[in-house]
């Protein structure tokens, strides 16, 4: 594969190699194939292979501070030095100690490279005013590889950012590789505060390729743009990109980030797999992990809206663009509420497991929202604990296919302006088993508001203030319930737009009342 190495400061489109590292780098694999030293010193190889880690995965291996002369005490810039020993089959080790970068590296089409660090690699980029962009924002660390000419195998590791000073905040990492990518051990110290793109961006290129990016931390989040010396971005930074051109599959692993204007981690639009694997997200704007893609899955996360941006729809998860969205053992906990915790829009089947979801606040706040667009979903072994002022935890929109809700609890002493229930439905030929419902709050709480045709209510339990069950629909299945309400109202209501219901075995507190004037059923017991 024919590599592509910056040896500009500006024109970001040229991807000539400069004939002086070219020369550089020829000279020093021969001397490491040849073994070839001073008396009483070790080759780069011998010196790589006991020192330096992933050393044997690489023909060549330079110490950029031993062999290629970097100032590990933040003096000149190392920009150019990775420009001149880049190549293939080439892995770049920086000692600990502190770099300055005032430029972007871009290095594309290439094949195994790698840059490592130890624990206390630290890189300082130049601030806003003093980066040198080339004139076409190419505000950027490093750039390695670019859709029209990917890398391949790369490494990247150990390197913690230093931007505490004012105005500082680039990307760190700009990466599009067809298969084989690993950045793991990156960490963002201080706020992004320049106002140019947030600090990844990742993509895999081919349809069968892979990539892990694994603990990458931006936990002190990004400023507004409007309060930023750029001023360019539409609010400001995202946190980390996944977008449309990744087609292979993506692993997020352990990874934090703070507050972003944009969003957090955005991988929504690309046709390829995305994994979400633990990690801490929090208080993004438009989500905190807004994600899509083929068959892609977030669990083990934690993820939390407790500082609101005042913008309204701040997501803590919002899924889209998908056939088939997993979201596994993860807890989600939204206590300065505007938008809805969970959001789910243009997905094929939606499948929940394990999810712990707690909304408080003094807003409404909605725990998990099915759009109409969601064509199917089955939630199971779930908690929804609801503490805020309103909202419903399982809101059901009107939609073309089924819902499947089966092992979960609703509990919480939340409230019920503009919205009263526990669980919201409104779709036809649902089922609803082994739930357990009991909403403590305010006085016109409810369990469960059904307005859909041919649903089933089986084996469930359900206590609320009001209402444990109010009924619209048509044709409804009640089956081994408990309904009590608080307040000593009838355990189920049947409005005037309930046709042809059936229930059957159940035990009702203080009956029901019925509107309908059509219930059917048998061995129900209606005592308190």
């Amino acid at each position: 594969m024919t590599h592509q190495t910056d040896t500009r400061k500006s024109n970001d489109t040229d991807d000539t190699k400069s004939s002086i590292g070219a020369t550089r780098r020829t000279f020093l694999k021969g001397v490491t194939a040849a073994g070839l030293c001073a008396a009483g010193t070790r080759t780069m190889a011998d010196k790589a292979s006991a020192e330096i880690p992933y050393a044997g995965d690489y023909d060549t291996v330079v110490n950029l501070v031993d062999d290629a002369g970097a100032d590990p005490d933040e003096g000149n810039s190392i920009t150019p030095i990775l420009r001149e020993y880049a190549d293939d089959d080439t892995l770049l080790y920086l000692p600990d100690g502190r770099y300055y970068m005032d430029e972007q590296f871009r290095f594309t089409g290439f094949n195994n490279f790698g840059v490592v660090g130890e624990d206390d690699t630290t890189i300082v980029p130049a601030n806003y005013h003093d980066f040198d962009d080339g004139g076409d924002w190419n505000y950027r660390l490093f750039r390695l590889g670019i859709e029209y000419s990917p890398g391949r195998d790369l490494h990247v590791e150990n390197l913690t950012i230093d931007q505490t000073a004012d105005d500082t905040g680039v990307r760190v990492i700009e990466a599009a590789v067809d298969d084989g990518m690993t950045v793991r051990g990156i960490v963002i110290n201080g706020e992004h505060d320049s106002g140019t793109w947030g600090p990844g961006r990742f993509v895999i290129t081919d349809s069968g390729g892979e990539g892990l990016v694994d603990n990458f931390s931006a936990a002190d989040g990004g400023a507004w743009s409007g309060d930023t010396p750029a001023d360019q971005l539409w609010r400001g930074p995202t946190g980390i990109i996944c977008n449309r051109y990744n087609k292979g599959s993506i692993m997020f692993r352990d990874c934090k980030l703070g507050r972003f204007p944009d969003n957090g981690l955005y991988a929504a639009d690309g046709s390829g797999q995305v994994i979400v694997d633990g990690g801490y997200y929090e208080n993004s704007q438009t989500a905190s992990i807004r994600i899509g893609g083929h068959e892609s899955i977030v669990k083990n996360a934690t993820v939390s809206v407790n500082e609101t941006s005042g913008l309204g729809n701040q997501h803590a998860i919002r899924v889209e663009n998908a056939g088939y969205m997993r979201i596994m053992n993860c807890d989600v906990k939204v206590s300065d509420p505007n938008g809805d915790a969970i959001k789910s829009m243009d997905v094929g089947l939606l499948f929940v497991d394990g999810l712990n979801i707690e909304t408080s606040g003094d807003e409404v706040c909605h725990g998990l929202r099915l759009q109409k667009e969601t064509k199917q979903a089955r939630i199971k072994n779930s908690t929804f604990t609801h503490e805020a002022a309103g909202g419903f935890s399982l809101w059901i929109r009107n939609g073309e296919n089924p819902a499947h809700v089966e092992n979960s609890s609703f509990v919480g002493d939340g409230g019920h302006v503009s919205a009263r229930a526990a669980v919201r439905c409104e779709r036809d030929e649902c089922d609803f088993r082994d739930l357990y419902i009991e909403q403590r709050g305010s006085s016109r709480r409810r369990g469960l508001e059904n307005t859909g045709a041919n649903n089933l209510i089986y084996r469930s339990e359900f206590r609320s203030k009001e209402f444990p069950i109010i009924d619209y629909g048509d044709s409804s299945w009640i089956e081994s319930i408990y309904a009590n309400s608080k307040r000593d109202l009838p355990g189920l209501r049947l409005t005037a737009s309930a046709n042809d219901t059936y229930v059957k075995k159940s035990h009702i507190v203080d009956g029901i009342r019925d509107e309908s004037n059509e219930v059917r059923g048998w061995g129900n017991d209606f005592s308190a």
